[in-house]
C-alpha cells in the first residue's frame, strides 16, 4: 500500500530520514581539493566512471604539475593524458578554454576567491563558464574544500527522485538541481545537503538500479509509486 504524504517538503524529508538510517549521516567528504582542482575533476567526470575520470585527473597532475601548465600545453598532449575519459577530444580543448578564461577574468588561475561570495553568486559566476551547468557548479562548491551549501544531482540521484515522484523526468537533470535543493529544509547545513546527495546517489547505486531495481527490498517502497507498480507486476 502506498503511503501518502501530501506535503512535498515533508515527503522529501522523510525520504532523507529513511535513507540516512541505511547509508548514514555526517558522511565523510570524498575530496579535499581546492575549487579549481574540483572544477577540473568535475569536467573530466562528465559521463565517465569515477575510476576513469580519477585516472585522467591523476595523469594531468603527474604529467603537468600545475593547472597553468595544463592550460598552456599542446592540446593533443592533454587529450592523450585524459584518454581514460569519455570524449577526450572534446574535453581537452574545453578544459584549456576554461582555464584560459579564468586567467583572463581574474589575472590568476585560482578559484579560491569563491569563498568570499555567497553560494548563489558563486554558482552564477561558475555557470558563466562554457560547459559549466548547475550540477558542476554545485559539485565545485560542495565537494571542494569550500564545503559550501549546494546540492549536486547526478544521474542516480535524478533517477531515484523521478521514480519517487518528487520531480518529473521531463525537467532534466540541470533544472532538477535547483528544484530538489529548494525542497530541502532551509535550515539544512552544508553537511546535511551533502548527505542528501550521498544517500540518494547511493540508493540509486545499490537498490534503485537503472535496470531491474530491487524494489522488494527498498526502504522507500511504501512511498514509491514506481516501486509499487513494479512489485504489483511481478506478483500479478
Amino acid at each position: 500500500m502506498l503511503t501518502i504524504i501530501p506535503n512535498k517538503e515533508e515527503f522529501v524529508l522523510e525520504i532523507h530520514r529513511r535513507l540516512s538510517e541505511v547509508y548514514g549521516s555526517q558522511i565523510k567528504y570524498f575530496h579535499d581539493l581546492d575549487p579549481l582542482s574540483e572544477l577540473v575533476s568535475a569536467l573530466l567526470s562528465h559521463r565517465t566512471k569515477n575510476r576513469d575520470s580519477g585516472l585522467a585527473f591523476s595523469n594531468l597532475r603527474n604529467l603537468f604539475g600545475t593547472w597553468e601548465n595544463v592550460r598552456d600545453a599542446a592540446t593533443d598532449e592533454i587529450q592523450t593524458a585524459i584518454k581514460p575519459c569519455t570524449w577526450p577530444e572534446q574535453k581537452a580543448p574545453r578544459l584549456q578554454q576554461i582555464l584560459g578564461l579564468i586567467t583572463e577574468r581574474l589575472g590568476t588561475l585560482s578559484l579560491d576567491f569563491l569563498i568570499e561570495m555567497d553560494v548563489t553568486a558563486a554558482r552564477k559566476w561558475l555557470e558563466e563558464l562554457p560547459g559549466v551547468g548547475p550540477k558542476t557548479s554545485a559539485a565545485v562548491l560542495s565537494f571542494s574544500n569550500l564545503r559550501a551549501k549546494a546540492l549536486p544531482v547526478d544521474s542516480h540521484h535524478f533517477r531515484v527522485a523521478v521514480r519517487l515522484g518528487i520531480i518529473d523526468a521531463k525537467i532534466g537533470e540541470a533544472k532538477a538541481n535547483r528544484v530538489l535543493e529548494n525542497l530541502l529544509p532551509p535550515d539544512f547545513t552544508a553537511q546535511e545537503m551533502y548527505d542528501n546527495h550521498q544517500v540518494m546517489m547511493r540508493h540509486g547505486q545499490k537498490v534503485c538500479f537503472h535496470f531491474k531495481p530491487n524494489c522488494k527490498d527498498c526502504v522507500l517502497l511504501d512511498l514509491c509509486p514506481t516501486g509499487q507498480s513494479l512489485v504489483d507486476q511481478q506478483t500479478g
